[in-house]
């Protein structure tokens, strides 16, 4: 049963679902596994030397709670998601600010997950208070399926800003050049929905048309991914 959004249209272009699939790119539909071990995140880039961080040094920031909408550049949205973890702006101070190179001038900010996919997000965008690094969806640790152990929630992007499975953050000048694991068209420097910002070259009308109609066969893809490794729904 779709939630009552009344007094929140849903943003130009998207349109609710009811599940909360297993989504992404087809060649990681089969990149799934039950268990992705203890949380350690390397931290690398503009810093004095590299660094990890675990479970313990989470513990040094406050966690919170937020409810919000997934919108996937595909056209779907899932509303009223309950996620729990840590918000970015206090990750980035307290635990990756102090060892920052003191010359440091730091615009690009990249994730890596243990399934092979990387992000890019603008430092700028992801210090807002809305973006977390989520450990928990609706009440309970998140799942593999879901992200495992940690993932980004930024809600005014697209889901390919929400990266899964975060293993590694690299922190990069504005000279950066990233290699996104998308074709070129696809990713938007900055992808905010606000703006359906969408993907390069062509107009956000136009991508729409291409996304929708491969929805269903991406979510059977990654239902089939889960089962091949023996998983189910959860």
């Amino acid at each position: 049963m779709k939630s009552d959004r009344a007094a929140r249209p849903l943003p130009i272009g998207q349109r609710e679902i009811d599940e909360f699939p297993r989504f992404g790119l087809s060649q990681y539909a089969n990149r799934y596994r039950g268990d992705f071990g203890p949380i350690k995140i390397n931290i690398s880039g503009e810093v004095q030397q590299p660094f990890e961080l675990t479970k313990d040094d989470l513990k040094n920031i406050s966690r919170t709670d937020m409810t919000s909408d997934f919108h996937c550049v595909t056209t779907w949205t899932k509303c009223g998601l309950h996620w729990g973890g840590y918000r970015f702006v206090e990750f980035f101070e307290k635990l990756i600010k102090p060892r920052l190179n003191s010359n440091h001038s730091v615009h690009w900010v990249v994730f890596k997950s243990l399934d092979g996919y990387r992000a890019r997000m603008l430092l700028s965008d992801i210090l807002d208070s809305n973006i977390l690094i989520a450990d928990e969806l609706n009440g309970e640790p998140l799942c593999s399926k879901h992200g495992a152990p940690l993932r980004l929630v930024a809600p005014a992007h697209y889901g390919y800003k929400n990266p899964k499975h975060i293993n590694a953050i690299e922190l990069h000048t504005k000279d950066y050049s990233f290699k996104a694991p998308l074709l070129t068209f696809m990713e938007h420097p900055r992808g905010r929905v606000e703006y359906e910002e969408r993907g390069l070259f062509f107009p956000a009308w136009f991508l729409r048309i291409i996304y929708r109609p491969l929805i269903q066969s991406t979510i059977k893809k990654f239902k089939m991914g889960m089962l091949a490794n023996g998983k189910t729904e959860s």
